[in-house]
């Protein structure tokens, strides 16, 4: 008998603690350890995850909003939080939670001094992001001077960090951009160390940073899809072990003949004799359209069955011709022994974004 009764995510600790632990065997042991938990962790569950990677070491954890620190915050987690893109709307929380923001404009840099004025606060932490090549968000090396006298005239403010984020760490082909991200990294660090009379934390480091540029580890890194189980590259991928694995059941089978078709627009038309095998997940769970029609494949008794017609709201077909499988077995969708990787067969997206597309409606199961 199948132990999954429905489909369900299974969140496996033990594995996002072989994953820290392999990260931090890369770094000095002095240099802290930043979990990133944006995203409900990568698809999974940002509280369990946050608070077992604070358990296992990690010193700071980063979010991408306000709302995901202040449910941090409320779940009991107490160490320092990065929040990358906080809006000014909702600043007070951030006070108020004692969240630390990222600032990379001037705007936001201007809304929050002005936000501090009506606050009883003795100081609020900040990150400072610089932007080395990426071109998504941080402050220019040429406006730094900006940035100090903004700082200057707002002693609320303390420097607690200065960071920026690497564009293409686990490609090969860009060694040279990427150090010279590091250089003008090393550069804005430079001024600040000079023109700040407190020390601040240093980091640019992302997972394939960690694994790929020991030289830039500096006092901290930022370890994100790699605690998931996965890298940027095949080699990274295999040293890695997947935290969470989609699992369902087969709902109920089917034999079709020649001619006969399957799903929606009746995208699939059997060739021959099928037997077909249908899901209690869609694309409403996470589970893109862009994986109908033989672009991907799950693992049902340890054989591979390719989606078969368009992906569902609510259910997708696979086909199990030749499969020893009845109704009420276990499929894992993607996981440990079928990894995002396998899963996606055409490499038609990226490991984050199927993970981070599980909604929430799947339940979370801790084994």
């Amino acid at each position: 008998m199948s132990k999954v009764l429905e489909t369900r995510l299974e969140i496996d600790l033990k594995a996002l603690e072989s994953n820290f632990n392999l990260l931090k065997s890369y770094l000095s042991p002095k240099t802290k350890m930043m979990g990133v938990v944006k995203a409900f962790a990568y698809g999974t569950d940002s509280v369990i995850i946050g608070k077992h990677l604070v358990e296992v070491g990690a010193e700071h954890l980063a979010v991408a909003y306000i709302e995901e620190g202040v449910r941090l915050r409320k779940a009991g987690v107490d160490v320092p939080i990065l929040v990358f893109y906080p809006q000014l709307e909702e600043i007070e929380n951030l006070i108020d939670y004692r969240l630390t923001p990222s600032v990379y404009t001037h705007h936001f840099l201007e809304g929050l001094c002005q936000e501090l004025a009506h606050h009883h606060v003795d100081a609020l932490s900040v990150h400072l992001k610089i932007n080395t090549g990426l071109n998504r968000l941080g402050f220019e090396v040429s406006e730094l001077d900006s940035v100090l006298k903004h700082l200057n005239s707002e002693p609320k403010l303390k420097v607690a960090g200065v960071f920026s984020h690497l564009a293409a760490s686990g490609n090969k082909n860009e060694i040279e951009f990427t150090k010279t991200q590091i250089s003008k990294f090393e550069e804005a660090r430079g001024y600040f160390k000079a023109n700040l009379t407190y020390a601040f934390e240093s980091h640019i480091c992302n997972s394939s940073g960690i694994l790929n540029y020991p030289e830039a580890e500096y006092d901290m890194v930022r370890a994100g899809i790699a605690l998931y189980g996965y890298g940027n590259n095949p080699t990274e991928h295999k040293m890695l072990k997947a935290v969470a694995s989609l699992k369902t059941v087969i709902a109920q089978l089917r034999t079709i003949q020649k001619g006969d078709s399957v799903g929606y627009e009746r995208k699939f038309k059997a060739e021959n004799t099928t037997k077909i095998a249908t899901l209690p997940l869609g694309y409403a769970d996470g589970i893109s359209r862009i994986f109908g029609n033989g672009k991907a494949r799950v693992l049902i008794n340890g054989t591979k069955a390719p989606i078969v017609g368009n992906v569902c709201m609510d259910t997708l077909m696979v086909d199990v011709t030749g499969i020893d499988c009845e109704e009420g077995d276990e499929v894992e969708v993607f996981g440990k022994n079928n990894t995002v990787i396998d899963f996606d067969i055409e490499h038609q997206t990226i490991p984050y974004e199927v993970i981070t597309r599980i909604s929430q409606r799947v339940t979370r199961v801790l084994v």
